[in-house]
Order: C-alpha cells, then sequence, then structure tokens
C-alpha cells in the first residue's frame, strides 16, 4: 500500500472520529430543558463574578519598547 493511500485512510479515520465526537456533544445539549440551561448559565455567571481578577502584571521592558516600535511604526 503506498503512503498517501495510508494518509487517505488516517485522515477518513480522523473524520469519522470528530463527526462521533460532535454528536456525543449534541446529544449531551439537547438533553438538558431549557430551565436546566438557564440554571446553568446562571451558576456559571455567579461563580464567574465571585472571583476576583488577579491584580495587573507590571509591564515589562520587552513589552514598553515593542510599543513603542508598534506606535513609531504605525500606517
Amino acid at each position: 500500500m503506498r503512503w498517501w493511500k495510508v494518509l487517505g485512510l488516517a485522515g477518513a479515520a480522523g473524520v469519522v472520529a470528530t463527526g462521533a465526537v460532535v454528536v456525543r456533544g449534541e446529544r449531551r445539549r439537547r438533553a438538558y430543558t431549557p430551565d436546566q440551561v438557564r440554571e446553568q448559565l446562571h451558576t456559571r455567571f455567579a461563580q464567574a463574578a465571585a472571583v476576583e481578577p488577579p491584580p495587573p502584571a507590571a509591564e515589562s521592558r520587552w513589552s514598553r519598547a515593542r510599543a513603542a516600535v508598534r506606535r513609531r511604526f504605525r500606517r
């Protein structure tokens, strides 16, 4: 068997596997009622809002220099 046939078979197997994963995910999503999805989203939002964002990192010398070059050569 030639190498391009093997490559073609591997590509076809990848497409089939990806399709199976997508179908499985879609079945999981359709298993929820709209109220359950809404409740889950509200819960996730509350958790995300409760987390305090990290303090901004100090700007490095490299990033300041890169920004200066970008400003200089802006079109």
